[in-house]
């Protein structure tokens, strides 16, 4: 399998697009992109994986609980988000499609 991670970007979205790339032996590699989309108030994602993930194009602000700062991710920015830290995804630009790089673990 090959491709190119902006080609067919959406300008505008309903819902963040996940795209599986690959999946083997317990990894998940996905391409999100992302309109404008935020978690909703009140809640959190609590994933049962630990996730690297790296911003590629666009903004992003994420908040984790128990941290007092929230975090902005900009083109380059990657962190490691280990299962079950809550956090959520409070803003992406509405003007502009930000695009992700996930790899899910254990």
């Amino acid at each position: 399998m090959s491709g190119n991670l902006f080609d067919a970007l959406p300008e505008r979205l309903p819902d963040e697009l996940f795209e599986t790339l690959a999946d083997s032996a317990g990894v998940t590699i996905e391409r999100i992109v992302s309109t404008g989309q935020a978690t909703p108030p009140g809640e959190w994602f609590d994933q049962d994986r630990d996730e690297w993930v790296v911003l590629l194009k666009g903004e992003a602000v994420l908040t984790f609980e128990g941290e007092a700062e929230p975090r902005r991710l900009v083109p380059g920015a990657y962190l490691t988000i280990p299962a079950h830290a809550r956090h959520r995804v409070d803003w992406t630009p509405p003007d502009e499609p930000t695009v992700w790089l996930a790899v899910h673990y254990r």
